[in-house]
């Protein structure tokens, strides 16, 4: 449908104010223009009746974005993505309901914009769960002062979103923590500082291209012996190793007994004399 209705105001070409200007100059609809509209797309599948809907309420939309600029992302990309909400809100809005269609889009426009801010206010998804994502969004309105929460105003917030205090507590430490560059920073004079960077501690052991050939045919060297030392075992030996194990659901020593109706003693021997063997033929591979 976005690609269908291509609306005529690309955001990633010319300046935010030339799209404000073009918005503002978009005729607005009164409410029986824009049920007679819906009909027509909800009834006839009429993509020029839906993208007149779209084009209608474009101002509404940079409205709301701008409720959003305090998270520091750009102002194009909110409306846009609040652009991509209110267009499926026309596809599934019904005009008999009887409400107007900016009514029933504020819930779809605010939701794209919210799940893009999430996903791009920090390098590391910040809310998951539905209380993470309603604390995130309320959190900074509670704040009665600067500094941590009370343990009174954690337990009014926990009650008021209907959420746990200790959401609470994780959502206004994980708030109040930055992303860490991982390389180094250069300072004023062009030198290299903050040795705290993460790249002094988190390196990569593994990433030798030749290391990891080498540990690859290592392992499946290994397995290739150990089949090999198991394929010389008799067949009740290698069914107790299997049983002991190797299977999901291992059997005990009595288990084995019953099955042989030899005692479990018998089958600890066996189980040993098994294991001496395959150690011998895999160090003799070695």
């Amino acid at each position: 449908m976005s690609q269908a209705l291509s609306i005529p105001v690309n955001l990633s070409l010319g300046s935010i104010d030339d799209y404000l200007g073009s918005v503002a100059l978009m005729p607005r609809l009164n409410a029986e223009d824009e049920r007679a509209l819906a009909r027509r797309f909800l009834e006839e599948g009429d993509l020029e009746a839906a993208r007149q809907l779209v084009l209608a309420n474009l101002r509404f939309v940079v409205h709301i974005a701008r409720g959003y600029l305090g998270y520091g992302l750009p102002l194009p990309d909110l409306i846009q993505e609040g652009n991509i909400g209110l267009m499926k809100a026309v596809k599934r809005y019904d005009p008999e309901v009887g409400v107007r269609l900016v009514s029933f889009a504020v819930h779809w426009i605010r939701a794209e914009i919210h799940e893009f801010i999430i996903q791009n206010w920090r390098i590391v998804k910040i809310a998951t769960t539905k209380a993470q994502r309603k604390l995130f969004f309320n959190l900074r309105k509670f704040k009665t002062r600067l500094g941590w929460f009370s343990p009174d105003e954690a337990n009014a917030v926990a009650e008021e979103l209907g959420v746990s205090v200790d959401n609470v507590y994780e959502m206004e430490n994980r708030l109040s923590n930055q992303d860490m560059a991982f390389d180094i920073t250069p300072g004023e004079d062009g030198e290299e500082r903050d040795i705290s960077a993460p790249i002094h501690y988190l390196q990569q052991t593994n990433a030798d291209p030749a290391e990891v050939l080498e540990s690859n045919e290592w392992d499946e060297y290994r397995e290739t012996n150990l089949q090999a030392a198991i394929g010389q075992l008799d067949e009740r030996s290698r069914d107790i190793l299997a049983s002991r194990w190797l299977s999901e659901e291992k059997l005990t020593l009595h288990d084995l007994a019953a099955r042989y109706c030899v005692s479990a003693e018998r089958i600890r021997q066996l189980e040993n004399s098994a294991m001496k063997k395959l150690k011998k033929a895999l160090l003799d591979e070695a």
